[in-house]
């Protein structure tokens, strides 16, 4: 299960909790997935990944941002404030059928500031 005490970047890797040494396992936080939750993302990333080979390249951003969003479906009713806060504020508004055919320039940006507005709410939760 996906805990609130592990989040994932970008990168591929796994960010802890800073207050806590990496040698030591990690501390079950408030479960955000149950099992079922997090096997219908891994399925629909997993399914949506081999899709992609054969889509036009715009649909990758659409089929991410869908993924985020049943994520933070998910993880909504069972986060904190500041979390839920985000979710209806930056990823509820997005589109799921978002494919950037025409000014692709301003979906970038959309996107850039989604990224900003993340990165922003993970630095407050993980320096609390």
């Amino acid at each position: 299960m996906i805990t609130g005490s592990v989040a994932s970047c970008g990168s591929g890797g796994t960010r802890r909790n800073r207050s806590r040494p990496a040698d030591e396992p990690p501390v079950m936080g408030t479960l955000v997935l149950d099992e079922d939750e997090a096997l219908e993302l891994l399925a629909y990333l997993v399914t949506a990944a081999r899709t992609q080979v054969d889509e036009a390249a715009e649909y990758a951003p659409m089929r991410l941002l869908t993924a985020a969003r049943r994520l933070a479906a998910a993880v909504a009713p069972r986060a904190s404030e500041p979390t839920r806060g985000f979710v209806a504020e930056h990823l509820e508004p997005w589109s799921p059928l978002a494919v950037p055919r025409d000014g692709r320039a301003e979906y970038a940006d959309r996107l850039d500031e989604l990224c900003r507005a993340l990165a922003t709410h993970l630095t407050a939760h993980f320096d609390r």
